[in-house]
């Protein structure tokens, strides 16, 4: 795995992105290929590869996703109706960038979390 990522690009600004949030933990931007009305990934600055990989030491950080993405949804007006935060571990899980990212997706009825 790389030690640099697309999402850490964005991060440091070294890549054009629609940020919606940013501070000394986190970054969240709305996604390229928007699965929903509304669908903003929520990043730590420091690359932690996948959610296999958070330690102890990122308690804050993973916290902080949580609550940014909350606070993005209210501000989005998709909080009262409802969203979904999901994360993707590794292949099985349909991860495609090896830097922990949370998506926010709403503004409309999602369906099941799985096609059957």
């Amino acid at each position: 795995m790389s030690e640099d990522t697309i999402f850490a690009r964005i991060v440091r600004g070294e890549i054009p992105a629609d940020i919606v949030y940013q501070d000394d933990l986190v970054t969240a931007f709305r996604d390229i290929a928007p699965q929903a009305p509304t669908h903003v990934l929520v990043v730590p600055n420091r690359i932690i590869p996948t959610a296999a990989d958070i330690g102890a030491d990122d308690e804050a950080v993973v916290g902080r996703m949580v609550r940014v993405a909350a606070q993005i949804a209210a501000a989005e007006g998709i909080a009262e109706d409802g969203y979904r935060l999901m994360i993707n571990c590794r292949d099985h899980g349909g991860q495609e960038v090896y830097h922990l990212h949370l998506h926010l997706l709403g503004g409309r009825p999602l369906g099941p979390m799985l096609a059957r």
